[in-house]
């Protein structure tokens, strides 16, 4: 099946190792986010004809089999792959679907492409309004006593009578879903499965971090359809034809 400009890729999962710096060759100082692939397997496919719409269900790492329940334990020995320590799903055009047990490589994105990122942000626990929510604060003097970091008055006169829901109040902070888009990828080194991603990634070191084709940009022409592939005899990566 031919690949189009269209065609819609699959995503990789990584894991966080933390921030550091690399200088371009003008010698500006670029903040980048590190990234690392671990034996990324694809370990099961969607199709539209048995489950209504198409897939990659992709794995990450390895896992002890004793920490994997039975009946995952049989979906692994039936792809014949090792126990994932992560499973990710990544919806994809029919005309990328790769064959189970592929592992991907860090070539899947290149140097310049846009990517966006999906993680958990840093739990934050129960925060006030002026961590949570950026508000000023009360005044330092006039009458204010002893609530300088309260958030003020929440409710309406008689009419209505309530505090409207999605009102900023104090509250949990942080460990949520965040996906920022439109990031640009620095570099990738596929002998050592590390993506370098120019800026901040939520999520703390060693989170779970997916990436997939930016949806508001067309993909990058250098982008290997449909996936950058790793070699599963020389170790080397290929891209599928």
């Amino acid at each position: 099946m031919t690949q189009t400009k269209t065609s819609q890729r699959t995503g990789l999962i990584t894991t966080k190792l933390g921030m550091t710096r690399v200088f371009s060759e003008k010698g500006e100082h670029v903040p980048v986010t590190v990234l690392k692939l671990d034996a990324v397997q694809v370990v099961g496919v969607r199709t539209q004809e048995k489950n209504g719409y198409t897939a990659l269900q992709l794995g990450y790492g390895t896992a002890k089999v004793k920490n994997v329940a039975k009946a995952q334990r049989e979906t692994y020995a039936k792809a014949k792959v090792e126990p994932k320590k992560k499973l990710v799903e990544f919806r994809v055009s029919p005309d990328a679907v790769l064959e189970i047990g592929s592992e991907l490589s860090a070539t899947h994105f290149v140097p310049g492409q846009y990517v966006d990122v999906t993680s958990t942000s840093i739990g934050k626990g129960f925060a006030g309004v002026m961590k949570r929510w950026n508000f000023r604060g009360l005044r330092a003097t006039h009458g204010v006593s002893i609530s300088h970091r309260s958030p003020g008055s929440t409710g309406q006169r008689q009419d209505p009578g309530r505090t409207f829901k999605g009102k900023k109040m104090p509250g949990h902070m942080g460990d949520r879903t965040v996906t920022t888009l439109n990031l640009q990828i620095v570099s990738v080194d596929p002998e050592l499965g590390v993506v370098l991603v120019r800026g901040a990634i939520p999520g703390a070191e060693g989170a779970y971090v997916t990436i997939r084709d930016a949806v508001k940009r067309e993909r990058h022409k250098d982008a290997p359809l449909p996936a950058g592939l790793k070699s599963m005899t020389s170790g080397s990566t290929e891209v599928a034809a």
